[in-house]
C-alpha cells in the first residue's frame, strides 16, 4: 500500500517548533506533501532538506515568508515540475510529481479573501488546475490531486454555514467552482468514502475553535473516476496538531482490487 498525507503546515518553522520532525519520524509516510510552508529550501534545517530515506521537491513561492509548498516522497519521480503558469508559479501554489502509475499533484488553492479580494485570482487557479488535469486524463494518467483548497464545499463541510455565507472559503462562487471542478470527472474521496460524516480540517485559533469542532473542512484528495478502484482508505488526522489544519492520509492499494468502488 501507498499512504499519501497532505498538510498545510501554517508555516514550517513554527510547526518544526510543534514537533513536525517527530511526527514525521514517527509516520514515516510514502509521500507527504505540505503547503503554506512559508521557507526557502536554504532556510530549512538540514534533518528537513535531507530526510534520510526521502526525495524533497521545494516549490517556494517569490515572496520571502509567504505560500509556498513541498513534497517529500521515499519513492523518486520520473518527473516533477510546477503548472508552468508564472501568475500561479511566483506563488508556489502547484507541484506536479510524475510516478509509473499516476500524477499527483500539491496544491495550494488561494484564499479568496475579504470582500472577494482575490476571487477572480482563485476562480482561474481552479480552471487553470481543471485544464491540467483533463489533459493529463487525455493522455491516459491517473491522477491525485490533494492540498488546501481554501473551500468548504458544502454546508455539511462547515460548523456554521449560514453564518459563513459572506466569508471566503464559502462564497457561493467557490462552491460552485469546486462543483465545476468534481464535475470534470474528479471525486472528493473523503466525500465519497463517508458521504454523511462531519469532519473537519482547519480550525480558527480563536475562542477556543479546535476544542469545540467548530471547524471547516478545507483540505482534499481528489482522484480521477477511473483511480477510484485504487483508493483503499482516508483518514481526517484531526488528533494530530502542530498547525490550525491537521493531515489528511489517503491509501492506496498497490494492484487494482477485484472489488471496486464505483464513484457517484
Amino acid at each position: 500500500m501507498t499512504v499519501i498525507y497532505s498538510w498545510n503546515v501554517n508555516g514550517l518553522r513554527a510547526a518544526l517548533k510543534n514537533g513536525l520532525m517527530d511526527w514525521f519520524a514517527q509516520t514515516q509516510p510514502d509521500i507527504l506533501c505540505l503547503q503554506e510552508t512559508r521557507l526557502l529550501p536554504d532556510e530549512a534545517p538540514p534533518e528537513l532538506q535531507r530526510p534520510d530515506g526521502y526525495h524533497v521537491f521545494w516549490n517556494p513561492a517569490e515572496k520571502r515568508g509567504y505560500s509556498g509548498t513541498a513534497v517529500f516522497t521515499k519513492t523518486a519521480p520520473l518527473r516533477a515540475a510546477t503548472l508552468g503558469i508564472p501568475e500561479f508559479d511566483c506563488e508556489g501554489r502547484a507541484q506536479l510529481l510524475t510516478f509509473s502509475d499516476f500524477t499527483l499533484v500539491n496544491t495550494y488553492w488561494p484564499n479568496s479573501q475579504d470582500e472577494r479580494k482575490r476571487l477572480a485570482y482563485k476562480l482561474a487557479f481552479c480552471e487553470a488546475i481543471g485544464q491540467t488535469l483533463d489533459a493529463l486524463v487525455r493522455q491516459g494518467r491517473h491522477v491525485i490531486i490533494c492540498g488546501d483548497f481554501n473551500i468548504a464545499h458544502r454546508e455539511i463541510d462547515l460548523a456554521r454555514p449560514k453564518a459563513n455565507e459572506n466569508n471566503a472559503g464559502y462564497y457561493i462562487e467557490e462552491r460552485e467552482a469546486m462543483t465545476a471542478f468534481l464535475a470534470r470527472g474528479y471525486v472528493d474521496v473523503f466525500r465519497c468514502f463517508h458521504p454523511d460524516a462531519v469532519a473537519y480540517t482547519w480550525w480558527s485559533y480563536r475562542a477556543r475553535a479546535r476544542k469545540r469542532n467548530i471547524g471547516w473542512r478545507l483540505d482534499y484528495h481528489c482522484v480521477d473516476k477511473s483511480f477510484l478502484s485504487r483508493v483503499k482508505d482516508i483518514i481526517i488526522c484531526n488528533d494530530i496538531y502542530g498547525s490550525d489544519h491537521c493531515p489528511v492520509a489517503l491509501t492506496l492499494d498497490k494492484a487494482p482490487p477485484g472489488k471496486k468502488r464505483t464513484a457517484p
